[in-house]
C-alpha cells in the first residue's frame, strides 16, 4: 500500500488548487452573465414594469471600499512573497475589515432603496434585479471572507512563509475577482438602468 508523503500531498494541492479556483470563478462569471443578460432582456420585454429610481449612493461608496480592499489584499499577498508575516497579518485583517464595511454599505444601500419605495418583491422588476444582483455578490463575497478568516487564522499560527503561501494566493485571486465583479455590476447598473 502506497502512502502519500506530506511533500507529495502539498505538491498535489498546489497543482489542483488554482485550476479548481478558476473553475469556480468561471461558474460565477456564468451566473452573473446570465443574471445581467436576464436584466437586459426583461427590461426590453417589460417596459411597463421597469421603473426608474436613483441608484443608492452607498453602492458607489461600496466601489471605493472594495477598491481599497483590493489594495490591502495585494499588499498582504506581496508581503508574504517576501516573507513578511507581520504585514501579511495586517493586510489580511484590513481586507476583512473592508469586506465587512462593504457588506454594511450594501445593506445601507438597501435601506436607501426601501426609502425610495423600491422593494425586492414588487411590480418593479428593475428593483428586484438590483436586489438579486447585489445580494448574490454579497453571498459570493462572504465566501471570500470565510477564506480570509481561514488565511488570517493560518497567518497567526505561522502556517505561511516566503516558500509556502498558496492559501494567500488563492484568497487574493478570489478577492480581486470579487472586486472586479462588483465594479462591473455597479457600472452595468449605472449605465443600463
Amino acid at each position: 500500500m502506497n502512502t502519500i508523503t506530506q511533500e507529495e500531498r502539498r505538491a498535489i494541492k498546489q497543482k489542483t488548487a488554482k485550476p479548481m479556483l478558476w473553475l469556480g470563478i468561471v461558474s460565477i462569471v456564468m451566473l452573473f452573465a446570465g443574471l445581467t443578460s436576464a436584466y437586459v432582456v426583461s427590461r426590453g420585454k417589460q417596459p411597463e414594469t421597469w421603473f426608474r429610481f436613483d441608484m443608492p449612493s452607498h453602492f458607489y461608496i461600496s466601489c471605493i471600499i472594495i477598491a481599497l480592499s483590493s489594495i490591502t489584499i495585494w499588499w498582504a499577498h506581496a508581503s508574504i512573497k517576501k516573507g513578511n508575516v507581520q504585514n501579511l497579518k495586517t493586510g489580511l485583517l484590513l481586507t476583512l475589515a473592508l469586506g465587512v464595511a462593504f457588506c454594511w454599505s450594501q445593506f445601507m444601500g438597501y435601506a436607501q432603496l426601501i426609502n425610495q419605495g423600491v422593494f425586492l418583491v414588487s411590480k418593479d422588476v428593475s428593483g428586484s434585479y438590483l436586489y438579486i444582483l447585489s445580494f448574490m455578490h454579497i453571498v459570493h463575497l462572504s465566501g471570500g471572507m470565510v477564506g480570509l478568516i481561514i488565511a488570517i487564522f493560518k497567518a497567526f499560527n505561522n502556517k505561511y512563509s516566503a516558500e509556502n503561501w498558496l492559501g494567500v494566493d488563492l484568497v487574493a485571486t478570489y478577492w480581486h475577482f470579487m472586486d472586479i465583479l462588483w465594479i462591473y455590476l455597479c457600472l452595468f447598473l449605472y449605465y443600463i438602468h
